[in-house]
């Protein structure tokens, strides 16, 4: 019989990596902390730059460390959201005056921000969905613990919603939802698409994404109980923020 070949050990940016991962995971090294540098690395470790650089390398791929120019590497441990599907749609939160991201963040701190608010024509996908040349879209950044997670832009056929507050940058307690069913069309059934991909430049700005961190991609539909759809909304998620949970009956 051939003997089994020896485990070779794995590269000196590798263990050094897993020892700072370790670390990490561990809650030694917390969220927002620098992590050791090249200089520190390559004292410690007896190693050359390029050795130092890989090992922080690997961690920033991993998505738990974040490089900031000029000042360093640090450690970007963050919380999941737990996203719901059905449960965070469901009419006892929005019909209740609550926010959807009551359902996701669950105490957590969020704020809203970047809202912008227009009438506009729709594109020729939007229209389609819709069934409307003319749209409201209303554009938004949400963060969490102070950590920008997620943008949204949603779409509202234009004669359905005119003069209502859907069209102001506040759209009160209960969201968009609320607003619709005090015009007597409230969301009854909703239907979502799921990709990942990798996101464009201006959103990884917005959602100041470490390279290499692939984004979320969702789409909803929300419709009347008669079918009539009244919102397309476009969700771009931080993939590393989330966590998508759905529930089924078998």
């Amino acid at each position: 019989m051939s003997e089994s070949p020896v485990p070779q050990e794995p590269p000196i940016y590798r263990r050094i990596a897993d020892g700072l991962r370790a670390r990490i995971l561990s809650g030694e090294l917390r969220d927002g902390d620098r992590l050791p540098g090249e200089n520190a690395l390559m004292a410690e470790h007896a190693i050359a730059r390029a050795t130092a650089r890989q090992a922080l390398a690997v961690l920033i791929n991993e998505g738990l460390a974040v490089p900031k120019r000029g000042s360093g590497v640090y450690v970007r441990q963050f919380k999941p959201i737990r996203r719901h599907g059905s449960r965070r749609l469901s009419r006892e939160h929005w019909g209740q005056g609550q926010a959807i991201w009551d359902a996701d963040t669950r105490g957590r701190p969020f704020t809203v921000d970047g809202v912008e608010v227009a009438r506009a024509r729709a594109s020729e996908a939007t229209a389609a969905v819709l069934d409307s040349a003319e749209v409201w879209i209303r554009r938004r950044r949400y963060s969490v613990d102070a950590r920008p997670v997620q943008l949204a832009t949603s779409y509202f056929p234009a004669d359905l919603v005119e003069g209502s507050a859907i069209t102001l940058p506040d759209t009160g307690p209960g969201g968009v939802y609320a607003r619709l069913r005090d015009l007597g069309l409230p969301p009854a059934h909703f239907t979502e698409e799921v990709r990942a991909r990798m996101p464009q430049p201006g959103e990884a700005g917005l959602l100041e994404l470490p390279a290499g961190t692939p984004v979320i991609a969702i789409c909803r539909t929300a419709y009347t109980s008669g079918g009539l759809p009244v919102e397309y909304n476009e969700m771009v998620l931080d993939a590393a923020s989330y966590v998508l949970q759905y529930d089924f009956d078998a």
